[in-house]
C-alpha cells in the first residue's frame, strides 16, 4: 500500500512539474515560437488528476464505511455516534474529490487549446 501511494505521489509531483514547465514557456510560443503546450498539458492534468482522485476517494470512501459497519456490529449502543462520525468523514472525503473537479474544470476552460 505504502508503495503505491508513494508512486501516485512521485507521478503528481511529475505533473505538476510538467504543468509549471508548460506555464513558463507560454510567452515564447505567443511570440511566434511553436504552437503551445498549455493546452494539451492541461487537459493530460485535467483528467488524470480527476481519475486519481475519484479512484481513491473510492477507496477511502469503502474502508471508511466498512470500519464503520464493522465498528457497529461489535458495539450496537453506540451506532448512532459512530454514523454520524462516518457521515462527516464521508463528507470530507467526497470533497476532495470536489475540490479536484474544480481544479480540473478551471485547467479545462480557462486555457482551453487552440
Amino acid at each position: 500500500m505504502r508503495r503505491s501511494l508513494t508512486l501516485i505521489l512521485m507521478l503528481n509531483a511529475v505533473l505538476v512539474l510538467i504543468g509549471a514547465t508548460a506555464w513558463a514557456a507560454e510567452p515564447a510560443a505567443k511570440e511566434g515560437g511553436g504552437g503551445g503546450w498549455i493546452g494539451p498539458f492541461s487537459v493530460l492534468a485535467a483528467g488524470v488528476g480527476m481519475a486519481i482522485a475519484s479512484g481513491l476517494c473510492g477507496l477511502g470512501q469503502g474502508r471508511a464505511t466498512a470500519a464503520a459497519v464493522d465498528a457497529m456490529a461489535r458495539q450496537p449502543g453506540a451506532a448512532g455516534r459512530i454514523q454520524t462520525a462516518m457521515i462527516i468523514g464521508l463528507a470530507l472525503i467526497e470533497s476532495l474529490a470536489l475540490y479536484v473537479f474544480v481544479i480540473a474544470a478551471i485547467l479545462l476552460f480557462v486555457q482551453p487549446i487552440k
